[in-house]
């Protein structure tokens, strides 16, 4: 097995319970880890034996682009993606980061992790 990861893919995206975040909206990081078997495209050299981090980063891109309420909805939007289009992924982390979030504070970011496996 191995471990693919992409660290801090910044969107910026609507998400949020607030309408202002829904018109203003704010910027986000995204950290996917995924595990999969590397041991094929170690020995092949060849990108059809592992899973391409350019699809995995547009399917990131694509589901954060598509406004919802709670980070946690997205996050799963994401995951489902995931394994629906990538058969050799068994395991996903996933972090959804909002970055300077309008809670009344001096927050850095507010952040939801799941983690999931291949059922």
């Amino acid at each position: 097995m191995g471990t693919i990861k992409l660290q801090n893919i910044r969107t910026f995206s609507f998400h949020g319970c607030l309408m202002e975040e829904a018109k203003i909206g704010s910027d986000y990081r995204v950290d996917l880890e995924i595990k999969t078997d590397l041991r094929k495209s170690s020995l092949s050299d060849e990108l059809k034996d592992t899973v391409d981090y350019v699809l995995l980063n547009r399917i990131v891109v694509e589901e954060m682009a598509i406004r919802s309420k709670l980070l946690e909805h997205v996050a799963h939007r994401i995951i489902t993606r995931i394994f629906g289009e990538i058969p050799e992924v068994s395991r996903i982390v996933l972090a959804v980061s909002k970055l300077n979030p309008p809670i009344g504070g001096d927050v850095e970011a507010v952040t939801i992790e799941m983690e999931e496996y291949r059922s």
